[in-house]
């Protein structure tokens, strides 16, 4: 019997050799394909750290606290960004990590990603080394706590006497080399538009395409798209979403008004995506009664658009 496993084994392994090596055995099938892109597939919705800020920033709670609210409130998951871990922007040490880990696994909440402020438009070449390696410090980080991705930014404003094209020429190689640390270690490496230098889904999508990376891509965040029409933006860069942050309103052209949620669930669910659904609130108040409100919101859209 045991010799008829084996020839069994043997014969259906190089079969299925056989056909990968000609090409008939496609590493990803229409038909799986369809089934991962079908609008009822399940979203995890994550609550990014950013929510409790202010009281994050005076020492009135904690990255412990914020994890035991998502299990209480009924979050699947959390983004703890590095800004509000102890000492930032040093590298946290390894016990503090695996602490978080822990406990967010025994509270049954998933890690669905961190993120850092860093600043790679700088003209003096100097200092850029010393970014990149810091943020491949953070990408460790990452990948100790099982978040798939990190979220990064650009920079801020364009130095005088450059153009963008100089600049983004220095942002696109820097990403590369971060890009290739985080598939070194399993972690995901996302840009953030954040009104900043990626001011539209065009410039984002310019920066992606010529990084060129498979651990690169864009944490869409559907409130800092200001410079067009709101929706259309988010359409365009949907595609390439690796994590998202979804808000609760909407300002641009001088309009400050609520998300529809409907309406952004709609075209998320139209693209490829699959996977954590993170809000971030900023309306000023106490994050104890504003997010399980939004949440409870989001919850019902969401369940709307793809029931």
């Amino acid at each position: 019997m045991k010799n008829v496993k084996r020839r069994y084994f043997l014969r259906s392994f190089l079969t299925l050799s056989a056909l990968t090596s000609v090409g008939q055995l496609p590493a990803f099938s229409s038909s799986i394909k369809k089934k991962i892109n079908n609008k009822s597939s399940r979203f995890k919705i994550s609550l990014n750290a950013y929510s409790f800020n202010d009281p994050l920033r005076n020492n009135k709670t904690n990255l412990d606290a914020v994890i035991e609210f998502c299990a209480k409130e009924g979050f699947d998951a959390v983004d703890l960004t590095g800004y509000y871990f102890p000492g930032y922007p040093e590298i946290p040490d390894d016990e503090y990590i695996f602490h978080l880990k822990r406990k967010a696994h025994e509270l049954g909440v998933g890690i669905s990603g961190t993120g850092i402020r860093n600043d790679f438009i700088t003209p003096f070449h100097a200092d850029r080394p010393s970014e990149i390696a810091w943020v491949r410090q953070w990408i460790e980080v990452a990948a100790k706590l099982g978040a798939p991705v990190i979220r990064i930014y650009t920079g801020r404003a364009i130095p005088d006497n450059f153009t963008r094209e100089q600049v983004t020429a220095w942002v696109v190689d820097d990403i590369k080399q971060c890009a290739e640390h985080g598939k070194k270690h399993g972690v995901i490496v996302a840009i953030q538009n954040h009104n900043d230098f990626i001011k539209t889904a065009d410039q984002a999508i310019d920066i992606i395409k010529k990084v060129n990376s498979e651990w690169f891509g864009l944490v869409l965040d559907t409130g800092s798209f200001v410079t067009n029409e709101p929706y259309s933006e988010i359409q365009k860069a949907a595609p390439y979403a690796v994590n998202w942050q979804v808000k609760e309103r909407l300002n641009y052209n001088g309009k400050n008004e609520a998300m529809d949620l409907e309406k952004l669930f709609s075209i998320i669910t139209a693209s490829a995506y699959r996977g954590y659904l993170p809000i971030e609130t900023l309306t000023p108040g106490d994050p104890f009664i504003i997010i399980p409100a939004f949440l409870k919101m989001v919850k019902a859209a969401l369940e709307k658009v793809t029931a």
